[in-house]
């Protein structure tokens, strides 16, 4: 088990999810913060600078490429890991999301969050 003290914002509007998620990441010895709209994510960014953002790119209010895009155009996230984990999975948005920052791209149906979990590992090291 992993005791890193490092802090994973989650923005995920499936509640269900959401909670597995956390729980998840917080077994897995991290920090945990989650937001459930686009709106939301944006304010626990300022709030808690995350080492690692999990983004779901459909969410209400603010979608998550909008999110990628202020991220990108704000110093403060320099650095800031992004693990984009959403449904949409054509080449095209794995691209877009790519090209506005995010430094990998799970598609949900694909993965497990145990494979989520390994993969924000590599990330944090």
């Amino acid at each position: 088990m992993t005791t890193s003290g490092k802090n994973i914002l989650i923005i995920e509007d499936d509640e269900f999810l959401l909670s597995l998620a956390v729980t998840k990441l917080q077994k897995a010895g991290y920090d945990v913060e989650s937001a459930k709209d686009g709106e939301d994510g944006i304010k626990k960014l300022a709030e808690t600078k995350p080492d690692l953002l999990i983004l779901d790119l459909m969410l209400p209010h603010i979608d998550g490429f909008e999110i990628l895009k202020q991220i990108k155009s704000d110093t403060k996230f320099a650095g800031m890991r992004i693990v984009v984990f959403s449904n949409l999975g054509s080449d095209e948005d794995i691209s877009k999301a790519t090209k506005l920052g995010a430094n990998d791209y799970m598609v949900k149906s694909s993965f497990t969050l145990d494979e989520l979990v390994a993969k924000i590992d590599e990330h944090l090291k």
